[in-house]
């Protein structure tokens, strides 16, 4: 999978792809990661992302124009069936796991704008972008952990990226409102903290049976 994500602020990506699963996904060739500065398409001395809104109001606005650059200098492509590109918004569908896994499964390359200060040019939503996401029912000063979040969680179910990819069978939010059983490694007790007496007989029905059900009381 490629991965292209525009921004005002690639400083914030130093780091986050750069250590353990994301880091091992990318050594193996299974994803690659790009970070496009917005400010390499714009058109004035300041190198301006934003402007002030049409019809006043506070804060300022992404301009569209930078990003319609920035897709096209990319090759960036809208409406494909293995292509997505992707804006960050607070008013955007919620992302969750099944998404995650739609995009795992079903792209091979897609692009992330980073929305940032009071919004983003509605232009850019409506003519340029496939969805419109969000991470949760809050705000956050730009898109960049956002998308820092959204890349994380997709790459991470493609195959091949996780040692042992049964391990995503049964991890939380895989079957939507199920989340994964309680688990528990050495010491066997710690303090007066112990592990439940299930989990140590080697039983295999009785441990199946006894997380389906720690799944279904967590769910609760």
């Amino acid at each position: 999978m490629q991965i292209d994500i525009l921004t005002t602020f690639p400083e914030m990506f130093a780091g986050p792809f750069d250590f353990s699963i994301m880091k091992r996904a990318q050594e193996k060739g299974l994803v690659k990661i790009r970070i496009h500065n917005l400010r390499e398409w714009t058109s004035d001395n300041h190198r301006s992302t934003d402007d002030s809104p049409f019809g006043g109001g506070p804060g300022m606005v992404m301009m569209v124009e930078p990003i319609d650059k920035a897709l096209e200098a990319i090759n960036a492509k809208k409406h494909t069936p293995k292509q997505k590109i992707i804006l960050t918004s607070a008013k955007g569908e919620l992302f969750t796991q099944q998404v995650a896994k739609n995009y795992s499964e079903q792209l091979e390359r897609m692009t992330i704008i980073c929305g940032h200060y009071e919004g983003v040019d509605e232009r850019v939503a409506r003519y340029l972008v496939d969805e419109e996401v969000r991470i949760g029912n809050f705000v956050i000063t730009g898109g960049e952990l956002a998308a820092m979040i959204m890349v994380d969680s997709t790459v991470r179910l493609l195959p091949g990226v996780l040692g042992d990819d049964e391990s995503i069978v049964s991890e939380s939010h895989t079957i939507p409102g199920i989340l994964e059983y309680p688990q528990y490694t050495r010491p066997q007790e710690y303090k007066w903290w112990k592990v439940p007496e299930v989990l140590l007989h080697g039983n295999h029905a009785d441990i199946v049976k006894w997380r389906e059900q720690m799944s279904k009381e967590v769910e609760d």
